[in-house]
């Protein structure tokens, strides 16, 4: 038996076209992921260090921790980024990949110390301002905010914590 050819679509692909700040940066030195539960709790078990209206900014050094099996949580050097997005905040998934492909761009744009890092959305976005799900002005909102959380925000916490520790040695 011979099978038809498949028909070509009728549907139109139009795919709109971003800005390019707006869409995913092509992969570079990025940090390396959290995956284990282990690294995610080791890292939210510090306060906050940095927040945003809707975002906070867990860290820690990567000192040499063992995880429950005995194993390294971070091993080797360097950065450490994970991403935390509850249902709760962002109910539908595409949302939730969106924020957390957002945050991994603007980090690659602005990269973090070394050390583990935890970005938390820890507020939702009002639906009323963004009923898409993947607007444009939802983009640019998380993006700003994060550019400022990463960015300016982090730095100046950094070099207070630096000068306050210089202060206390002799």
């Amino acid at each position: 038996m011979h099978a038809a050819p498949r028909a070509a679509s009728a549907w139109p692909f139009d795919v709109p076209v971003l800005e390019p700040s707006l869409s995913a940066a092509p992969r570079g030195a990025a940090a390396h992921r959290l995956r284990q539960r282990a690294q995610f709790q080791a890292v939210l078990s510090r306060p906050a260090l940095v927040h945003s209206a809707h975002f906070a900014l867990h860290g820690i050094p990567t000192a040499p921790q063992l995880g429950p099996r005995g194993v390294a949580l971070f091993p080797g050097s360097g950065t450490w980024l994970g991403v935390v997005v509850p249902k709760r905040w962002a109910r539908r998934a595409v949302t939730r990949n969106m924020l957390k492909r957002q945050v991994y761009a603007v980090e690659r744009e602005q990269p973090l110390p070394a050390g583990a890092w935890v970005v938390r959305l820890k507020q939702a976005f009002p639906t009323t301002e963004f009923p898409s799900a993947t607007s444009t002005a939802l983009r640019r909102a998380v993006r700003q905010e994060l550019l400022q959380l990463l960015g300016p925000r982090l730095r100046q916490r950094l070099a207070v914590s630096a000068e306050g520790q210089q202060t206390d040695t002799p």
